[in-house]
C-alpha cells in the first residue's frame, strides 16, 4: 500500500471521529494498522508525515494531547492558507 493510501485513510478517519472523541496518536495508529494490516511503524511514519505538513497537529487540554485536523483559523495564523 502507497504511503498516499495511508495518508488517505488516516485522514478519512480523522475526519469520521471529529467531534466525536479526542483522538491519541496511538489510537490512530492502532485503528489504520488493524484495517490495512500493515506495521505499526509504516502507519506511525505516514502520520507524522501529515503531522509535520500541517494536515494535522497536536492539540494540547487537560494534561493529555491529541492529534486533530486543524481549523482555518489556526492554518492562517500560521501562514498555511
Amino acid at each position: 500500500m502507497e504511503e498516499e493510501e495511508i495518508k488517505e485513510k488516516i485522514f478519512a478517519y480523522s475526519t469520521q471521529m471529529k467531534g466525536k472523541k479526542k483522538l491519541k496518536e496511538k489510537d490512530i495508529i492502532k485503528k489504520i494498522a488493524a484495517d490495512t494490516g500493515l506495521e505499526k511503524d509504516v502507519v506511525k511514519k505516514a502520520l507524522r508525515a501529515m503531522i509535520n505538513v500541517g494536515k494535522l497537529m497536536y492539540s494540547y487540554g487537560g494534561g493529555a494531547s491529541s492529534v486533530e485536523i486543524p481549523s482555518d483559523e489556526y492554518l492562517k495564523e500560521k501562514g498555511m492558507l
